[in-house]
């Protein structure tokens, strides 16, 4: 900090990167991603007054919606989306039908999908109606489309997909499509 660094005379003053971190509740039908070739909605056509060139962190795909932090810094992105660093992942999925104690032990078993075995998922139920059951899923990694592929292997139908927080960052009743700068 008290150093002085100059080359062939001149100062040189070093500027610390000013990141942006953004917070949004990604609504269904929105890519995560800055461009679509086919002409989709992507997530930062809903970024209107961000001057940054941020990117999505992480996916959700087009039909499911929640958390999702977009960001210019690349080592954050890292650091949530590694599994060697263990950030939780939380998401409520709505599935058709009651949930047998069969089907949720194929839930929670150790799964190959996509000839990946993948880790560990804690999936709880935590509601149901006449429409179908609520499940509480706390994933580690996030393999294309696991959770989807998952309920497929307990032969269950989901009907909704929400990722409801990263580690501690919670939608707090953020609206579905809107977004809000994140501060430390």
């Amino acid at each position: 900090k008290n150093d002085v660094v100059t080359y062939k005379g001149k100062r040189i003053v070093y500027k610390k990167k000013e990141y942006t971190y953004i917070l949004m509740n990604k609504p269904r039908g929105y890519l995560c991603s800055t461009t679509d070739d086919r002409g989709r909605k992507c997530v930062t056509d809903l970024l209107s007054g961000v001057e940054a060139r941020v990117y999505p962190v992480g996916r959700l795909d087009l039909i499911s919606e929640g958390i999702l932090i977009i960001t210019d810094d690349g080592e954050l992105k890292n650091r949530l989306t590694h599994p060697s660093h263990e950030i939780p992942k939380v998401y409520r999925v709505k599935v058709a039908g009651e949930v047998s104690p069969d089907q949720l032990d194929i839930l929670t078993s150790p799964l190959v999908i996509d000839g990946y075995k993948i880790k560990p998922v804690d999936v709880k139920i935590t509601g149901s109606d006449e429409s179908g059951t609520i499940l509480k899923f706390t994933l580690f990694e996030g393999r294309n489309r696991q959770i989807r592929k998952m309920c497929q292997c307990a032969d269950l139908t989901v009907k909704r997909l929400s990722r409801i927080s990263i580690g501690n960052l919670k939608l707090d009743g953020l609206p579905v499509g809107k977004w809000r700068y994140l501060d430390d």
